[in-house]
């Protein structure tokens, strides 16, 4: 998970100048697109990456006579940058030097053209074997190329016992089984515990099924309501009101409760509401947009807690603001609760100490929807070496997980590598204690993803990113006129 995050950022600049144009109402001012450290290639607001030269792309191996060659396509998320492009060769080169009937090539592509690179090779017939890591949104250009690898996994008895069952039922989607668990990015509450001992308030709690302790002393469930009640208690003005007390000033907020970091509004709507497909249909022309109430209604959750009077979520020209670190409010200390990916642990270090994790609210039923970013390797359909890339695959997910995933800083699939994932959590922030909770939050998987799969998805998901530009950008909008404008402009863009 590391690239897609340039798309997106390209992708809030053009929306940002659309503004205008969709709907009335006084405007703040735009967000612009600012620098922060790498992150996952996640397609919500994610940190983009600080300038860099541009790396020097390996040229891939020259095929080698009597061997049957396997093609590693690298570019449509992280694995490009110039280390990670060595630590890749070299397991290419162990897996060569591991056998002699097969050779992997490495072929790493800029991101920035590896869509149209791997559009390109698959429309001549001459598409790689296998490609990644990548993530969902990735895969989703490409919706329909995958091979269902369920008959080789039967074939080579392949063992998953080392995956938690449900990262395994991730990838099993109306294309077949479309890849095996590798990287995980579970997501959890980040928290500012001073802020918290500033507003006498007790902590979120560390395990599922705890209750949460109000300030008059009466225990309830950790859910979004509680969750909006006390970020409320921890959004405070200049004059260190907060906002549920009298005379509070929204138009001088120093500090806010909560932040859906990195979010895009899919995600949003994962965690408030749960996972959902969003169309109906099964051929162009009959699609229809259909996403569920709770998903509006979590959308709506988001417009009133940056709009409403009594705010609690910075807004897009307060988000993007180098007071609030240019797009990281909670890495900036001015956000005490943020909701959002393990990945997140890049991109937290000027945090401070004092931040730890909390598991994650339940909605009006009881019910924990969590949200698991994931990469993998996915095996194109058209690969006509289809038992060797299986010998392959089956190398990159076993005896090259631990090396690849510290590569991609990713947090290992395998039970097996957690420890000595944690134990390097642990030495980076030692101040933190409930690292087992991204443990635990491999339970919540969101099947469908979402980033799953919708018809002409880029197309479709940048129009859910106009919207999300509009909510953060425009306090007098109306949401429901503009929320149904999506809703009509997907069921469009779904029949393209």
């Amino acid at each position: 998970m590391k690239k897609n995050l340039y798309l997106l950022i390209a992708v809030f600049m053009v929306a940002s100048m659309l503004l205008a144009a969709c709907g009335g109402g006084t405007q703040a001012p735009a967000p612009t697109a600012t620098e922060a450290p790498a992150a996952g290639d996640t397609p919500g607001v994610e940190p983009t990456e600080t300038a860099e030269p541009t790396p020097t792309y390996l040229p891939p191996a020259t095929p080698e006579a009597g061997k049957i060659q396997v093609r590693w396509f690298v570019g449509l998320g992280t694995g490009t940058d110039p280390g990670q492009q060595l630590d890749q060769k070299k397991i290419a080169d162990d897996f060569n030097a591991s056998q002699d009937k097969i050779q992997l090539i490495l072929e790493v592509v800029p991101y920035n053209s590896a869509t149209d690179t791997l559009s390109t090779e698959i429309a001549s017939g001459n598409g790689p074997d296998i490609v990644g890591p990548v993530g969902w949104s990735g895969s989703n250009a490409f919706y329909g190329q995958w091979l269902d690898l369920k008959d080789l996994i039967a074939k080579n008895n392949y063992d998953t016992t080392d995956f938690d069952p449900a990262l395994v039922n991730m990838y099993q989607t109306e294309e077949g089984t479309v890849g095996l668990p590798f990287a995980t990015y579970p997501g959890a509450v980040f928290y500012q515990k001073k802020m918290f001992d500033e507003a006498g308030l007790a902590y979120p709690p560390a395990k599922y099924g705890e209750k949460y302790k109000m300030p008059d002393g009466s225990e309830v469930d950790w859910n979004w309501d509680t969750l909006t009640k006390i970020a409320k208690m921890l959004t405070v003005d200049k004059n260190n009101k907060d906002a549920t007390q009298d005379g509070f000033d929204k138009t001088q907020i120093v500090q806010y409760g909560f932040d859906p970091q990195y979010m895009a509004p899919f995600h949003l709507a994962d965690y408030i509401s749960g996972a959902a497909k969003v169309y109906t249909g099964d051929k162009k022309g009959e699609y229809k947009a259909a996403l569920p109430d709770g998903w509006k209604a979590a959308f709506k959750w988001w417009y009133d807690g940056m709009w409403g009077p009594q705010p609690f979520i910075p807004d897009g020209a307060k988000e993007q603001s180098a007071d609030y670190a240019s797009g990281n409010p909670f890495d900036g200390g001015k956000v005490a609760m943020a909701v959002t990916q393990s990945w997140y642990t890049c991109c937290i270090a000027e945090a401070g100490s004092s931040w730890e994790l909390g598991v994650l609210p339940a909605d009006a039923n009881g019910k924990v929807n969590g949200r698991v970013d994931a990469d993998t390797f996915r095996v194109w359909k058209g690969t006509k070496h289809p038992d060797e890339t299986f010998q392959v695959l089956a190398y990159l997910l076993g005896p090259s997980a631990q090396a690849l995933t510290k590569t991609y800083g990713a947090m290992p699939a395998r039970k097996s590598l957690l420890e000595a994932w944690f134990n390097d959590e642990k030495t980076q922030y030692p101040f933190v204690k409930n690292w087992d909770i991204f443990t635990v939050d491999l339970v919540y998987v969101d099947v469908p993803s979402g980033e799953g799969y919708m018809p002409n998805w880029t197309e479709a998901w940048n129009r859910t990113v106009t919207f999300q530009t509009l909510m953060q950008n425009n306090a007098t909008m109306d949401f429901d006129a503009e929320y149904n404008k999506m809703i009509d402009d997907l069921t469009v863009i779904f029949n393209k």
